[in-house]
């Protein structure tokens, strides 16, 4: 082969696929991560250099996803356009789709994710039972739905809420009356008297292609999920079955691409829908270290329409413990203490500024036993957030039962720092 024809066949190897997540947290960043091994070249549209996802990944374009240029000149040699979060503008995702991009999941789907009432009223159309709720614009309108639902009455924000900030339970007249003070789009609902709060995660490909991970069961506190413990424990085959099901149900009929995470109310009655994601979502970290295939790597495949990988788990327990901001500003102080007192736990760090109760990272542990596995996890993440043992938790005074004697003996925890300021 002469060196024209060398010229010509390389010309001709087409480069690798690329991916642009809107976005810069922490699951743009775990998504960086994801991307490297199959080759994809994955670009992160981040609002700073700081950003979590900005510090790892090497194709980083800093701008606001709220600009119509930005976002379009990101866009540009995208072959498909992904999202960490739910807030960008439909005016603007419906504009990139105008232009041409392959947005997935698409502005028809995401409209569900970004709109409480919408998603209510399309899922509660197709017969999936939701909790009672109401469109609400004053007072009179909330106290109507207390006399059907009663007292007391939880009001949504429309749009814009997560991990709990949106969320009021609203106990009398008056206090609702303080939450419609803020002049925003509300909806309000029935308060579920649950039996615990449940997660499934699916995943739908553009060839309609769907799988389904197991059922988990999540542990939220002040409306932000601290564990998921998979599978959910002591859940009927049945009842799993039925709630992966609906997951790839809803999936088809909202016309999702990508990922889907859908939280459950498990009830005497059954089962019932309380929010929906469509991207990677905290109920599925355990992924990265308990499943066959990461939710973060599978994303990707979905989104670039390749076929879905295996969503067993490695583990017949694998329990995920978020890290919330507490007294030690320094998250490595307590992490050589985790791993020898651990090696089998498995610690993720954000990049984020600690600030009290702020999700800045989280750790994963596999085993057999539910409790045994649980108070391991606990016990990683309390100590990172501390550096200071929790004597409440099992095993507090040595190694966690089942893991691999140390070598020597750790090192002893140093000190708990002073307490830092910031609100989350």
């Amino acid at each position: 082969m002469d060196s024209a024809d060398t010229t010509t066949a390389a010309a001709a190897v087409p480069g690798p696929p690329v991916v642009g997540m809107v976005g810069g947290g922490q699951l743009a960043r775990m998504t960086t991560a994801a991307a490297e091994p199959l080759g994809i070249e994955f670009r992160v549209l981040a609002a700073s250099a700081g950003e979590s996802a900005a510090q790892v990944c090497a194709h980083t374009v800093l701008g606001d996803y709220r600009n119509a240029a930005d976002l379009l000149t990101f866009a540009t040699g995208c072959d498909v356009v992904t999202f960490d979060h739910e807030h960008v503008p439909a005016d603007l995702i419906a504009a990139l789709e105008q232009a041409g991009t392959a947005v997935r999941p698409g502005g028809h789907a995401l409209r569900f994710a970004q709109d409480k009432l919408a998603m209510r009223e399309r899922v509660s159309g197709l017969g999936i039972t939701c909790p009672r709720f109401a469109p609400v614009a004053d007072l009179a309108a909330v106290e109507a739905f207390a006399g059907q639902a009663g007292w007391p009455v939880v009001l949504k924000a429309v749009s814009g809420g997560y991990d709990g900030k949106g969320v009021w339970v609203c106990r009398t007249p008056g206090q609702a009356q303080e939450v419609l003070a803020h002049g925003i789009g509300l909806l309000a609902e029935e308060l579920v008297p649950f039996e615990r709060e449940l997660a499934i995660l699916v995943a739908r490909s553009p060839s309609r292609q769907g799988a389904a991970y197991p059922v988990v069961q999540t542990v939220q506190r002040d409306g932000i999920c601290r564990e998921v413990i998979a599978p959910a424990p002591g859940l009927s085959p049945g009842l799993a079955a039925q709630a992966q099901w609906l997951g790839l149900r809803l999936a088809a009929e909202l016309d999702v691409t990508g990922l889907l995470a859908v939280e459950l109310f498990q009830t005497r009655g059954g089962l019932l829908v309380n929010e929906v994601a469509m991207r990677p979502h905290n109920s599925g970290h355990w992924t990265m270290d308990g499943s066959v295939t990461s939710q973060f790597e599978q994303h990707l495949r979905a989104v670039l329409n390749l076929p879905l990988g295996s969503t067993d788990p490695v583990a017949p327990v694998v329990v995920m413990e978020n890290i919330l901001g507490g007294t030690e500003p320094d998250l490595r102080e307590g992490l050589v203490h985790v791993m020898a007192l651990d090696p089998g736990v498995k610690v993720h760090f954000y990049g984020k500024e600690v600030r009290p109760g702020r999700k800045v990272g989280h750790v994963t542990a596999l085993g057999t036993d539910v409790a045994e596995t649980t108070a391991r996890a606990r016990r990683a993440a309390s100590y990172l957030a501390s550096c200071v043992e929790d004597e409440t938790l099992p095993g507090a005074d040595g190694l966690a039962a089942g893991s691999p004697p140390a070598a020597d003996p750790p090192a002893p925890a140093p000190p708990a720092p002073a307490a830092t300021g910031e609100g989350a």
